[in-house]
């Protein structure tokens, strides 16, 4: 039985300052978790903002832009994968929220996160589920985010070849996984992942890298845990 569409969100805040907040790549093997802040314009309104899941590449690409130039404020905020290894994907997704809004060159009055919890931070804030398709800011933030670890996907299929990167942006499809039994683990892959640890115990590192562990670094066990 299909699920009925949630009712429009009536926010409390009524002001122009909102910040709308939305991440990608918490469930890749690969990179960083980045996340995206954006106050916009109630001046300057962009048409067709949604969820960039639910967009065609052309069509994020066409709204980042816009998104860019006519929102008042947006900034990026990121979790590396050394960083993810370290504080678990959850924490890091928090982090990254965070320094995404600390970011912004406008302070904002109020933030809404795409979920269902917000960072602990000083911001007023409320979660909204299925924020980025029924919140404008969320949605351009989720644009933002994904044009951005998209682009950085391509870039490390031209350090990394032979992984098609550019194609499944790191998640771990089939051709993925198969890729990484072939080819090792490269040193921007999340040593915490399962499919990653495995592989780095039975095959080693892509072309003989030596990847050391940071002094006193600690795995968690989560893993898997509510990635998108």
């Amino acid at each position: 039985m299909p699920k009925s569409p949630l009712p429009p969100f009536e926010c409390r805040y009524t002001g122009s300052l909102l910040a709308g907040v939305d991440e990608v790549g918490r469930g890749p093997l690969i990179g960083a978790v980045v996340t995206a802040a954006v106050i916009l314009d109630p001046d300057r309104p962009i048409a067709g903002l949604a969820d960039s899941k639910k967009l065609t590449e052309k069509r994020c690409n066409a709204l980042y832009d816009q998104i860019l130039e006519h929102a008042k404020a947006w900034s990026i905020g990121r979790c590396e994968s050394h960083e993810i290894d370290r504080l678990n994907i959850y924490q890091a997704t928090m982090l990254a929220m965070e320094r995404a809004v600390s970011g912004l060159a406008v302070v904002p009055e109020y933030v809404l996160v795409d979920g269902n919890r917000c960072p602990k931070w000083r911001w007023p804030s409320e979660p909204v589920v299925k924020g980025d398709s029924r919140v404008a800011a969320i949605s351009a933030a989720s644009i933002i985010a994904k044009v951005t670890r998209d682009r950085e996907m391509e870039a490390l299929e031209a350090r990394f070849p032979g992984f098609g990167l550019a194609q499944h942006k790191g998640y771990p499809t089939p051709v993925h996984l198969e890729a990484l039994r072939r080819l090792g683990a490269t040193t921007e892959h999340r040593r915490s992942f399962r499919p990653v640890q495995e592989v780095i115990e039975t095959v080693g590192f892509y072309r003989d890298q030596i990847a050391t562990e940071p002094e006193g670094l600690q795995y968690r066990a989560d893993l898997f845990e509510d990635i998108d």
